[in-house]
């Protein structure tokens, strides 16, 4: 066994040693035997690994930094976890960690972070064909940064793990990380005061994925080519900011008994429905890509979204009221809103409305706010939602007759959506289109 030991002294500020003096350790590949390092390290000690191949899973049981060069691979040979963490204040960065065990119930990982290892740094690394790539348990004030985690792309969906695992986690920080091809990008469970940041994840069923979790920031991130790209379910008092949704499929945003959040300057494009078709070519029901789905959520902020070129703008189902929507652009979906209740809704707040491609008002006094209400559905459109098989009626002239009835008789207009206040020209728009 060979390998390099060198003193250099360490700041009394800092949080990663617990003497005046650490050890460095260089590692051969061919050579070294990492653990045995690792088990003779003192805490705040200095492990690189020098470019090669290193097999064999780690256990970290002591307060060290693993710093890997341009080259330097742990193969953990598809048993258990790569690298198993117990103690504080760990930093793992620069290595290629790849084929963990594939025990999902074992929850095998490239990185498992345990309940002690509190203040763990991870970042830099690249996961290939782990499980799970990173599951934290317990830990609070973890920092997953700028890692590449891409997953098991030759098993199914719900054979892999997720990119970014949290469970009971508390103040960790997720930033700058890609993730794609494992089975959610970010999950987070029962995982309170975590921020969600500038992430890019793609070819995945979820983007981020909310599940009993409160108090928690979704900021920044992007999502491309998943079945739904923000899942939060089941969570209170988000924030979900300034994300993007594009070409994903069946939602951009899905909101499941959510409640006091702010879903805010979101960007959800093209959303379409994913390939559910029958034999023939007919439309499965309720297959239709929603830019935002809202069910059973109630007491939210929903504003200053692009909801654009989508099936459905929104569609708010299940005793979704009491939310405020309001400055946000519904442009050029295919239906803007799809509104399941007979309890009358305005989106408007305070004089301002919401931006739809396809107002035919007008603006006599010039204010921006459009002078006629806009009123998404009517009679015929919950008709068609009940009973799909009626659009074959469409052009009929009693469907014809029963919408000029509503026009005139306005008495016999079921109750349900209108903007009061619509706005005639939207920020949101006119950067999309430029």
């Amino acid at each position: 066994m060979k390998y390099s030991r060198k003193l250099f002294f360490i700041s009394l500020l800092g949080c990663y040693s617990t003497s005046l003096t650490a050890v460095e350790y260089r590692l051969t590949a061919s050579k070294s035997k990492p653990q045995q390092i690792i088990n003779a390290a003192k805490n705040g000690d200095k492990i690189i690994f020098s470019p090669g191949l290193y097999a064999g899973q780690l256990q970290i049981n002591k307060s060290l930094i693993l710093q890997g060069e341009q080259g330097a691979i742990l193969d953990g040979q598809f048993k258990n976890d790569v690298i198993r963490v117990t103690a504080p204040n760990v930093i793992i960065r620069g290595l290629t960690i790849k084929n963990s065990g594939h025990n999902l119930t074992k929850m095998n990982a490239g990185i498992f972070v345990e309940k002690s290892a509190i203040n763990i740094l991870i970042e830099n690394n690249q996961f290939d064909g782990n499980t799970f790539g990173i599951y934290l348990w317990r830990t609070s004030g973890s920092k997953i940064l700028n890692n590449k985690v891409h997953g098991t792309p030759d098993r199914r969906s719900q054979d892999r793990g997720n990119g970014i695992h949290l469970s009971l986690v508390k103040k960790a920080t997720i930033k700058g990380n890609e993730i794609w091809q494992t089975r959610d990008g970010v999950y987070i469970e029962s995982s309170n005061n975590n921020i969600i940041d500038a992430n890019t994840m793609y070819d995945l069923r979820y983007g981020v994925h909310y599940m009993y979790s409160h108090s928690n920031k979704v900021i920044n991130n992007k999502t491309r080519n998943t079945r739904t790209g923000y899942a939060l379910m089941q969570s209170t008092r988000l924030t979900v900011q300034n994300n993007s949704s594009e070409q994903d499929r069946n939602y951009g945003i899905l909101l499941n008994f959510i409640t006091y959040s702010d879903i805010s300057n979101n960007r959800i494009n093209n959303v379409r429905e994913g390939g559910a078709f029958v034999t023939g070519g007919a439309r499965i029901l309720g297959a239709e890509g929603k830019a935002i789905f809202i069910y059973n959520s109630q007491y939210n902020e929903i504003k200053s979204n692009l909801f654009a070129n989508c099936d459905i703008g929104i569609h708010l189902t299940a005793g979704s009221e009491d939310n405020k929507i309001y400055g946000n652009a519904f442009a050029r979906n295919r239906v803007q809103v799809k509104y399941v209740s007979n309890r009358p809704q305005d989106w408007s707040k305070e004089g301002q409305g919401n931006f739809w491609s396809d107002y035919l008002g007008w603006d006599l006094n010039a204010d921006g706010i459009g002078d006629k209400d806009y009123e998404p559905n009517d009679a015929v459109d919950k008709l068609l939602w009940k009973f799909p098989i009626a659009r074959m009626l469409m052009n009929s002239p009693a469907v014809q007759t029963l919408r000029w009835v509503q026009t005139q008789f306005p008495v016999l207009k079921p109750q349900g959506v209108r903007d009061s206040a619509p706005l005639m020209l939207s920020p949101q728009m006119l950067r999309t289109d430029s």
